[in-house]
């Protein structure tokens, strides 16, 4: 049995039997932020996983469970009572899997590297010097965020960042837009819990500040958040909005910009295929903005021109 992975659990799993000795083994690896709710308790993993963090690695825990058969018997019982289910399929389906997801042992926590493409300081460099403001929308922990950002030179390197910390309630809220609305020519990083409270409170207020920000760092967003920001800026600035993608889970924010591109990686062409432009590295966009954007933006002024005269 397999279980995929989602953008709303992250993490995906599967069953596995031993040929030889017949044990069943139910294999988990997800993000440390779910994972760590399900391992049993270990004093180690947060701390690791945030040193990983900082050195600008995307993490991943592994787990096991050891089954036995009477387990897994029942188990794939109510799995598939679940799976041919009328109503709520998804939701009982998630429910039977995640009565399996308690207490697991925990192998271990790994880090990767994922590297830059090439040229990628100068071409943000070039578009930050042209007048566009950059936006930055991603799914790593908050630590790994920033550190892209930094390494990327989409943060300068003598601008201060301010880190909106977690926000939970309403007054949280008030509080932290107050605090950041003191400081000028600052980058903001806010995460996806914390974007989600201030926009459901304060969303003019928010967007306001954000928009006037040299730079924004969106971490630990869902696909729908990614939709949800493009959207605002959209509204709230007036402004045309152009989304940079590489993964599926990108597709939602590349189909609701102005101008979608999607870039050819490792994850996949779901992104390239969903973009109205497809590139295949990053560097490429300076010159579809700054040269081809500029060119096809004045022989349409001169059309229209023409048009109008005739």
């Amino acid at each position: 049995q397999t279980f995929p992975f989602t953008s709303e659990n992250k993490r995906m799993g599967i069953i596995v039997k031993e040929l030889n000795t017949g044990e069943i083994t139910f294999y988990l690896k997800g993000a440390d932020v779910v994972m760590s709710g399900i391992v049993q308790y270990n004093d180690w993993l947060a701390e690791e996983s945030g040193n990983m963090a900082r050195e600008g690695l995307r993490t991943l825990v592994v787990a096991k469970k050891v089954l036995t058969e009477d387990q897994y018997n029942d188990f794939e019982t109510r799995f598939n009572a679940a799976k041919v289910s009328v109503t709520d399929r998804g939701t009982k389906v998630s429910a039977v899997i995640e009565s399996l997801e308690r207490e697991l042992e925990l192998l271990c926590l790994t880090g990767v590297e994922d590297r830059l493409q090439d040229r990628v300081r100068p071409t943000l460099e070039l578009l930050r010097n042209a007048g566009i403001k950059i936006w930055m929308l991603t799914g790593d922990k908050l630590e790994t965020a920033t550190c892209i950002a930094k390494s990327s030179h989409l943060v300068g390197r003598n601008q201060n960042v301010h880190v909106l910390k977690s926000v939970l309630t309403r007054t949280d809220a008030h509080l932290e837009l107050n605090q950041f609305r003191r400081k000028q020519d600052c980058a903001l990083v806010v995460s996806g819990e914390s974007l989600e409270i201030c926009l459901q409170y304060y969303q003019p207020e928010f967007m306001e500040l954000a928009t006037a920000c040299p730079a924004v760092v969106c971490c630990r967003c869902s696909p729908t958040q990614k939709a949800q920001v493009v959207s605002l800026i959209q509204k709230y600035s007036g402004k045309r909005t152009c989304a940079v993608g590489d993964g599926g889970n990108d597709v939602s924010m590349i189909q609701q910009a102005d101008a979608g591109i999607g870039i050819e990686g490792r994850e996949g062409k779901q992104a390239s295929l969903a973009g109205d432009f497809s590139i295949p590295q990053f560097s490429h966009i300076a010159k579809l903005l700054i040269v081809h954007g500029r060119r096809s933006y004045k022989r349409s002024a001169a059309l229209s021109q023409f048009v109008i005269h005739r």
